[in-house]
């Protein structure tokens, strides 16, 4: 099945987008083998390079990089300076040991460092960093705007916060290119600790005016507006989705412990139902239509489908091989690289063949010599007027009037084109201040 071009009737959910990412983001949580996920990484990114477009927010990928970067350094820096909770036999260095008092016990600052504890830091951050990742990757590939359409009404003024606070990083990443840009075609510095400063204060502002011009454009269209609903219907509605909130929290609790099989997945599938039947009586209360509503078509289905399959083969290879998801760290060794599980990562690269492609750069106008027919060579007419240089009858055939000069060859205008041969009117040769 070839992936046509993207346009707006064969556009891809934006749902879909979440939950491939989702799928991935947990299928990262079940391990901290760097090799696994460096893999999620690289097949987050190939997708996100192939499909995402020109919009804003398609370019907050590369930010999220930098993030899980600073993350993964932020993590091995606190392991560093306040110790790690494993311990280890190969020390690295030692940094003086500042004391601290009893009600702190369990806590150091400074001290021995094991090469162990740094290896486990790493790791985990890896992890936490994969999870940024993963996110970032439906930040950039899914339009916000269309997420919000496709939200239930009882979730619509929640889901307008979260996409606007989802659109605030991606903007402000591209004003800052755009100021940066500009700084650059002034002559002046772009990089550095000082421009940056320099550039914040017209970012700011120009995230403060969309602000202000967001508010003013939904109070003008009526936002908030409510349909009146009977109070029972209304309570109803909240202890639904309160409870239907809590018994996912408490399903999911229990798939994760240990000693919770029993109770996870009934509660969990509990907690659903009375979610979604909480969303469907608040629905009721937004009068609010959909105009175009998006389509969950085959290639949404597959899209999310391959984020699924990939959650489910690292929840099954957790249990299988256990010990290749979750690298030891004592005794230090290198990691594995399970084949099954890193082959089950790579149905995440389906998204990259089955989406739409995104919309290619626009072919170059034609010339305007292929409109007309014309060949080569000048194509205007002839110059008329009493400034006309003797080659001004060259290209506009035998028809040329009688200000034509006497050597004009009439077949020098054959591969003008249609128009060229016509006759110049009288009027014409009036209003360009040619002798009649």
């Amino acid at each position: 099945m070839r992936a046509p071009e993207a346009s707006r009737s064969n556009a891809l959910h934006a749902g879909a987008w979440w939950l491939w990412a989702l799928g991935l983001a947990a299928a990262a949580s079940r391990t901290t083998n760097p090799l696994l996920l460096a893999l999620l990484v690289v097949v987050a990114g190939y997708v996100v390079a192939a499909r995402r477009t020109d919009a804003p927010w398609a370019r907050a990928f590369g930010v999220f990089l930098v993030l899980g970067a600073f993350v993964v350094l932020l993590r091995v820096l606190f392991a560093v300076v306040l110790g790690s909770p494993v311990g280890g036999t190969r020390l690295l260095f030692a940094l003086p040991e500042v004391p601290l008092p009893d009600w702190l016990a369990g806590v150091r600052l400074g001290g021995r460092v094991m090469a162990e504890g740094v290896v486990f830091a790493a790791y985990d951050g890896m992890r936490l960093a994969t999870l940024l990742i993963c996110l970032g990757a439906a930040n950039s590939l899914a339009d916000p705007a269309r997420l919000l359409k496709s939200l239930p009404g009882a979730l619509y003024e929640m889901g307008v916060a979260v996409v606007v606070a989802m659109t605030f990083a991606p903007r402000l990443v591209a004003d800052l290119l755009r100021m940066r840009s500009a700084r650059r075609l002034r002559g002046r510095e772009d990089r550095g600790v000082l421009p940056a400063l320099r550039v914040a204060r017209p970012v700011l502002e120009g995230a403060l005016e969309r602000s202000v011009a967001l508010a003013a454009s939904m109070d003008a269209r009526g936002y908030g507006r409510t349909a009146d609903v009977a109070p029972a219907v209304r309570h109803a509605t909240n202890t639904l989705v309160l409870g239907g909130l809590v018994g996912v929290c408490v399903g999911a609790y229990g798939l994760m412990a240990a000693s919770g099989g029993g109770f996870g997945a009934p509660l969990l599938g509990i907690g659903l139902l009375a979610a979604v039947g909480g969303l469907w009586l608040g629905g009721r209360r937004s009068p609010r239509t959909r105009y175009r509503p998006d389509r969950f078509g085959a290639r949404a289905w597959l899209v999310a489908g391959s984020g699924a399959a990939v959650a489910s083969a690292l929840a099954v290879a957790s249990a299988a091989v256990p010990g290749a998801l979750e690298p030891a760290v004592v005794p230090l060794t290198a990691p594995e690289f399970p084949v099954w599980p890193a082959a089950a990562m790579l149905l995440g690269l389906l998204p990259a063949f089955v989406a739409p492609r995104p919309p290619g750069a626009a072919r170059p106008a034609p010339h305007a010599a292929e409109d007309t027919g014309t060949d080569a060579g000048p194509a205007t007419g002839p110059a008329v007027g009493p400034d006309a240089g003797p080659d001004a009858g060259t290209a506009t055939g035998p028809d040329v009037g009688p200000d034509a000069e006497p050597g004009t060859d009439p077949s020098a205008g054959r591969g003008a084109g249609p128009d060229a041969a016509r006759p110049v009117r009288p009027d014409a040769r009036r209003d360009a201040g040619a002798a009649p």
